[in-house]
């Protein structure tokens, strides 16, 4: 296939939602579907035929502005699953996923129902995996990896306590964890079970009906955590750093109140190491390579998507409803479907 072919497939008329401005709040985004013609591929790149795209919370902050580089106009949404209908003939009539800190911000993304984007960036669905829940893995599951993997990937042995376990990240960290053989320790606001797939049997700990750091220490053997994954920011920020051990590893992605009482002396005589996770840092290609990593996981059944509930479903034409779930922390994994 030359370019000129690709130029001839690809100038076509797509469906999708388009911000042409920022909201002044998270109730006055304005989406609607519109009908634009996309750009010819280039040579690197592959059309994808939308079957589903989940809805993040980075998508809803970009559309109000609170991420200066976002570009209008655009179409949103970072992660997504389909077929792709053009590009290198090995890969058309591939179903695949994929997720992006360019899609949906800096570039044109997945929420529409065609998207182009990078041949390297794309990953296929393992055997087995629904379409509509493969949509959903992406940035929780990039954002979980990618902590663990800079902060040293746990071992077995190692303890990993996480803050806000039954969030996305947190499932997809513990899924994570376990997966390689961790003893994981959940916290949560208040008492709860755990809500997601694990490979090992897991501590929750309610922070609001004990001392967390000291029953931390007591189901350590006074060694405390190898690792602390906070992903809730400064609310857990006290009970994270009063629970590593000696040489342990925090990760932080998220943030609440912007400052927080660093206590210095604790942090060089107890040898720690602190990790902060953007994944809007990360481009699709860049991405599909962590996902990539994942894969054996979610191919084995180790590592398990997230259900994907019909109620949780929404057409395009019902973009500001399923935005509103996401910013009310619906605990189901939100996803838009282009439809006919």
């Amino acid at each position: 296939m030359d370019d000129e072919d690709l130029k001839i497939e690809t100038t076509i008329a797509v469906r999708g939602l388009r911000l042409h401005a920022k909201a002044a709040s998270y109730d006055t985004i304005t989406l609607s579907p519109e009908m634009q013609v996309l750009r010819p591929l280039r040579p690197n790149e592959v059309l994808v035929e939308i079957h589903a795209a989940a809805v993040n919370p980075s998508d809803a902050k970009a559309a109000t502005g609170l991420m200066p580089y976002a570009v209008f106009p655009r179409t949103p949404g970072r992660d997504f699953a389909g077929r792709i209908i053009v590009g290198p003939q090995q890969l058309v009539g591939k179903l695949v996923f994929g997720s992006s800190g360019d899609l949906g911000i800096r570039q044109d993304g997945a929420q529409a129902s065609h998207m182009i984007v990078e041949a390297d960036a794309v990953v296929e669905v393992p055997a087995g995996l629904d379409i509509k829940a493969a949509a959903g893995i992406g940035v929780p599951f990039v954002t979980a990896w990618h902590g663990l993997q800079r902060a040293g990937l746990p071992e077995p042995g190692e303890t990993v306590l996480i803050l806000g376990l039954n969030g996305k990240v947190g499932q997809a960290a513990a899924q994570i964890a376990t997966w390689r053989g961790a003893h994981v320790i959940g916290v949560v606001r208040r008492d709860e079970p755990y809500t997601g797939h694990t490979n090992a049997p897991i501590e929750v700990l309610a922070a609001n009906s004990m001392n967390v750091p000291a029953r931390v220490r007591e189901l350590t053997e006074g060694k405390g955590a190898d690792i602390v994954y906070n992903t809730v920011g400064d609310p857990f920020y006290e009970i994270g750093q009063k629970s590593l051990a000696v040489r342990g590893r925090a990760i932080f992605i998220s943030v609440v109140d912007r400052f927080v009482n660093f206590d210095m002396l604790a942090f060089y005589k107890g040898q720690h190491t602190y990790v902060g996770i953007d994944t809007i840092a990360l481009n699709s290609i860049e991405t599909g390579a962590i996902l990539k990593q994942l894969v054996p996981g979610f191919a084995s059944g180790k590592l398990k998507p997230y259900p994907v509930v019909d109620s949780a479903i929404y057409p395009l034409e019902k973009a500001y409803d399923a935005y509103q779930a996401v910013m009310e922390s619906s605990r189901d994994r939100i996803m838009l479907v282009p439809g006919d």
